[in-house]
């Protein structure tokens, strides 16, 4: 059944089925979201994922985004009588999964919330109410009678550090929640059409799982020993059902890929509800941009002290994420940690806000008197994050990735056979500057490499670095602008855009702009401008190639010649 919102809000819709024996699904399907967190645009919507298994005892797996509040809770109450359900599984504690958290617990005020000890400590921040708790380990098991026998699997950073699968035997479900998901909205339960949601699933992993591509095969290992998964109950978009086995091998073979990486970053943090995960994710998110593995350690999780040396000495770079220092044991991982590093790794630091938080200034003195180099300003947060406080935390996480692959890159350099080098070198290309706005962020970078792509509808192609700051603002239907350069009145625009900015930086500061009608910065000393909007993108190895429809611009010296940019090499800038 599907039921509509008044069509002057943006279409919500409810789909409910029977999936298995005594296995029902809600689908709240979000037609028109555009966007996904912060930096990830959407083409086809999304949807979010409920499920209600009826054993002797009945469990509910997940809730939904409170936009759909009225629509999910009439949908439940239309099946089943909410008090009559004896446990609430969370997967984990996004919003998107667990907004209704605390409408259940109203609606059923003796039902048992079941899930990660780190879920259970995110929901008391977030209900702020006493409930009734059961924590799981991997391997736990739950009955709930009629041959329904849940086993739970821990499967920690994907993508919140919270979250648990949840197996059936029964029915031999999988509930997976983000994991194996994928940002598509369809009236289509399960994956029939593989070839149209293959686009968004590669999207999905390479925005939400690649950066933790290590936590990734940790969870296809314990998967496999589960016996046989019939069907994938995903949080988000399309059940899996068709293609299990394609789409899980899809998983194993792009993380086996990733998790080889030769160099490898180690992220060490304490877990907290709210936006400390999500600036960890932006973190993590720049690190990755960089094609360097991930390894997140969860301080507050009961850690091997001798797992945690080794962990720190295989990384080339470490992040540090200052834990409260009323705590023995985060004290104890701290100090193991100091004791295993060495002077070639590179670290950076991260003070959460809290009043009890390690001094950032003194553990950074420590690290430096231990002879390692600081990859980034130290990031010091007093206040509610912002878009800005995101983007700050992703492009430090960049700054860090390349600065443990510098010696890799200049290797690479200088391995192109010098004739080829040469020759590539001698395709030429104009000089553009591309800036971008989007909430309150915005950036810019010097472009060579674009070409106008199509008549019919206007269109432009430019290749951008994936390790690019502005990267994360040329998503599809993102907008921006492409100024356009002067022969001979360049080279001012050209020299402040090709330094290095520290993450955070005003990138526009001391340069003359006005604001675009999409809002993006236009250069006042550019030639000419067009205003852009991004249709798609190809991955083309280090760069992507960004389509985009031209809307709008301008001539602002209708007499003169664009910049010419001739290279003398052709494998690097």
């Amino acid at each position: 059944m599907v039921v509509l919102t008044d069509k002057t809000k943006k279409k919500l819709t409810i789909q409910k089925l029977d999936i298995a024996p005594e296995t029902t699904t809600i689908r709240s399907l979000d037609w028109d979201r555009d966007r996904f967190d912060i930096e990830f645009g959407l083409q086809n919507g999304t949807t979010y994922n409920s499920f209600l298994i009826r054993g002797e005892k009945i469990a509910l797996v997940d809730t939904s985004h409170e936009k759909f509040r009225q629509l999910y809770l009439d949908t439940l109450k239309g099946l089943i009588n909410p008090t009559d359900i004896d446990y609430l599984i969370i997967s984990h504690t996004e919003p998107d999964h667990s907004g209704l958290v605390k409408d259940m617990l109203q609606l059923a005020p003796d039902i048992t919330v079941v899930g990660s000890k780190i879920a259970i400590q995110f929901l008391e921040n977030l209900v702020h109410q006493p409930f009734e708790r059961r924590i799981v380990k991997n391997g736990d098991r739950l009955d709930l009678g009629n041959g329904h026998e849940l086993e739970f699997v821990m499967a920690p950073n994907l993508h919140w550090p919270d979250t648990i699968f949840t197996y059936d035997y029964k029915t031999q479900i999988l509930f997976t929640c983000d994991a194996f998901g994928l940002h598509y909205c369809t009236d289509d339960t399960f994956d029939e059409d593989l070839s149209a949601i293959s686009p968004d699933y590669k999207f999905y992993y390479e925005c939400l799982m690649a950066p933790n591509a290590r936590s990734v095969m940790s969870a296809l290992k314990r998967m496999g020993a589960l016996g046989k998964i019939d069907t994938i109950a995903t949080g988000h978009g399309p059940i899996l059902r068709h293609n299990v086995e394609e789409l899980t091998g899809r998983y194993r073979q792009w993380s086996q890929s990733k998790a080889k990486a030769e160099t490898t970053v180690g992220i060490f943090y304490v877990s907290e509800y709210g936006y400390s995960n999500n600036l960890l994710q932006a973190m993590v998110g720049g690190v990755a941009k960089t094609d360097v593995a991930v390894e997140i350690v969860d301080l507050r999780e009961d850690i091997d002290l001798q797992e945690l040396r080794e962990i720190v000495s295989r990384c080339a770079g470490i992040i540090i994420s200052t834990p409260p220092t009323s705590n023995e044991d985060m004290q104890t991982a701290i100090s193991t940690i100091l004791g295993s590093v060495n002077e070639k790794q590179a670290v950076g630091v991260c003070e959460s806000g809290g009043g009890d938080d390690e001094p950032i200034d003194l553990l950074l003195g420590k690290f430096r008197n231990l002879g390692l180099k600081q990859a980034f300003p130290a990031i010091k947060i007093k206040e509610t994050p912002t878009e800005n406080t995101y983007k700050l935390c992703e492009e430090a996480g960049t700054d860090l990735g390349q600065w443990v692959t510098r010696d890799k890159s200049i290797k690479q350099m200088k391995s192109l056979g010098a004739d080829l080098d040469k020759a590539l070198g001698r395709i030429s290309g104009g000089l553009y500057i591309i800036t971008a706005k989007k909430g309150d962020v915005k950036s810019a970078m010097l472009a060579s490499w674009v070409s106008q792509a199509s008549f019919k509808p206007l269109g432009i192609s430019i290749a951008v670095a994936k390790d690019r700051a502005i990267e994360s603002l040329m998503q599809v239907g993102d907008k921006f602008v492409l100024n356009i350069l002067e022969e001979g009145n360049y080279q001012g625009l050209m020299k402040h855009f090709l330094k290095r900015f520290a993450p955070g930086a005003d990138r526009f500061a001391n340069v003359k702009t006005q604001s675009a009608e999409n809002g993006s910065p236009i250069l006042n000393d550019a030639l000419a401008y067009v205003e852009c909007e991004v249709v798609s993108r190809m991955d083309t190895g280090d760069h992507w190639v960004v389509y985009s429809n031209v809307y709008a611009g301008k001539v602002s010296k209708p007499d003169s010649l664009t910049a010419i940019h001739h290279r003398k090499v052709g494998n690097h800038y």
